[in-house]
């Protein structure tokens, strides 16, 4: 057992290390093929979808807040993607995930049915997940997996203090607002801080880059082909059994909380 657990992880190793060479690759003919060019930030306008996440940001809020009451039971993202460890540490960093790499997360997305209807009307999507990033924590250096998607974050909850709230990408540095959306390349080296006592979220959404036609069709192979890599496989394996464990932690909540006896639980003591 333990023989062929070491000769799959050097298996994974290797063909991990020959992938990342080949999807460097196609980010070089990707980035110069790019109809919205390559920088570390975008103007949000270029994406139309924006205009949609920012009308729609208080309903989208407040179904986040109704998922917070139950944040103990939202995975660390390391939980969901080993692969993440380096940058996720305790339970720091947490997300909830609604699609990845084209899968959406049914259950999830049920209990976000005002987010999933946003989600659903935006051509190309790839993922989207509510980045929850604790008090004090900082994201190390790291880069994204491919420049065949753009990233936009859009401002959920901000501290206060959004001088000591950050992301630096390449060598640019900006800053959330709540309702508004940062567009992003998250191939670029990139951090974040969170030099603040209150929790930053943010919905993060990637959809497949403008591009012209002979790139568009090989992004959109290169896409599905890293869908079924072990590093999505593994991730979405994980990502079932989490959503198990958070509906059925929702129930047992929900039903203690409208029980019969909640009443008399929560009555003073004469």
């Amino acid at each position: 057992m333990e023989f062929a657990q070491t000769l799959r992880a050097k298996r994974r190793a290797y063909v991990k290390s020959r992938g990342r060479r080949l999807l460097q690759a196609i980010d070089r003919y990707l980035a110069r093929s790019s109809l919205v060019g390559d920088h570390p930030f975008f103007d949000k306008d270029l994406f139309p979808y924006n205009r949609a996440l920012e009308e729609n940001w208080r309903a989208i809020r407040a179904e986040l807040d109704q998922l917070l009451v139950h944040r103990e039971q939202i995975p660390p993202f390391h939980e969901i993607s080993p692969d993440q460890a380096r940058i996720s540490t305790g339970d720091q960093w947490r997300t909830f995930i609604l699609y990845g790499f084209g899968h959406r997360a049914e259950r999830n997305c049920q209990q976000c049915p005002n987010t999933a209807r946003v989600l659903e009307a935006i051509p190309r999507l790839q993922s989207a997940w509510f980045s929850i990033l604790a008090p004090g924590y900082h994201i190390p250096p790291h880069s994204g997996v491919t420049k065949g998607v753009v990233r936009t974050h859009l401002g959920l909850i901000i501290p206060h203090d959004r001088e000591a709230c950050r992301i630096r990408v390449g060598d640019q540095t900006r800053r959330w607002e709540e309702g508004k959306c940062l567009v992003l390349d998250d191939t670029f080296d990139h951090e974040v801080w969170n030099q603040t006592d209150q929790q930053r979220v943010v919905l993060i959404v990637d959809v497949e880059r403008p591009l012209p036609s002979t790139a568009r069709l090989l992004n959109r192979a290169m896409l599905r082909a890293v869908q079924l890599t072990a590093y999505v496989q593994d991730a979405r394996k994980n990502l079932l059994s989490w959503e198990d464990r958070f509906e059925s932690a929702v129930r047992r909540a929900d039903s203690y909380q409208s029980g019969p006896s909640s009443g008399q639980r929560n009555a003073p003591r004469r």
